[in-house]
Order: C-alpha cells, then structure tokens, then sequence
C-alpha cells in the first residue's frame, strides 16, 4: 500500500527547496513516503517530516513538521545545529546522520537553507558529481 501524499505543490517553502535542489548536478525529485524527495542518485533532501516524541502514555507519537527541510548532516556541525531551536532530530532518518530545519519556526534564511543543502549533497553523492559541482562553481577543490 502506497504512502499517502503528504504535501501540496504550494506548499511554503517548496517552491523555493525546488530551485535550490534541482540546481544540482543530476539531481531529480520523487515522491517516497508520501513527500517529495530529491535525489543524485541517492536521496540528499526531503521536504516535510516528522519525530517521535514520548507521549502522556509512554509510547512514541509522531510529531508532524509538514513545512520543514530534511538534510544529511556533518557530525561536526551537528552539536551547533542540534542548540538551535528550529532543528528537529527527524523520526527514521535522524539515527542515520540526518536533521530537520522547522520552516514554521522563524523566518526562513535561504542562503541558510542553500548552504544545508549543498552540505547534505556533498556527504551523499558520488565524488564525481562533487567535482562536477566544484566545476560549475569554479571553486578550487584544493
């Protein structure tokens, strides 16, 4: 059985996480989980998640952040990251090194979001497409 869909194209903030994310080399989107996720060829940011948090009975409940962007995370970054209040540790992915960034909790910073993303992009894609991004960039990979 299918996810259900989880979003709506005008979602706030999608648009925006769209043209950052399809801006890098062969990356794609897809729906997986019922949320759009983008991809080269492995999966390197979502849109929307969730975390479990323990409830009044003691058992795991989920706690929605439909607005919100999910990245793979570099360890070291991520005790600064984790003090800010509008990063999540995201239910599923956040044992694997991801983090989500609430876009309902302040005014969203898209340099910000762009520097997370092209992050996140360098920890899980081939070598190849980094030099590749290096390339169009003409950053020096030195």
């Amino acid at each position: 059985m299918p996810h259900p869909i989880m979003f709506r194209d005008d979602d706030p903030g999608l648009a925006e996480l769209r043209r950052i994310a399809l801006g890098f080399p062969e990356a794609f989107e897809k729906v997986s989980w019922g949320r759009p996720v983008f991809c080269a060829p492995k999966m390197f940011v979502m849109y929307g998640g969730s975390r479990k948090i323990v409830g009044d009975t003691g058992r795991g409940e989920m706690q929605p952040y439909p607005h919100s962007v999910l990245v793979k995370v570099d360890e070291a970054e991520r005790p600064a990251l984790q003090a800010d209040p509008r990063f999540f540790h995201p239910a599923y992915l956040g044992p694997s090194g991801w983090l989500g960034l609430n876009l309902s909790a302040a005014a969203v910073d898209w340099t910000e979001v762009a520097e997370l993303v092209d992050a996140s992009y360098r920890l899980v894609v081939p070598r190849r497409l980094i030099r590749i991004l290096d390339e169009q960039r003409g950053d020096d990979p030195a």
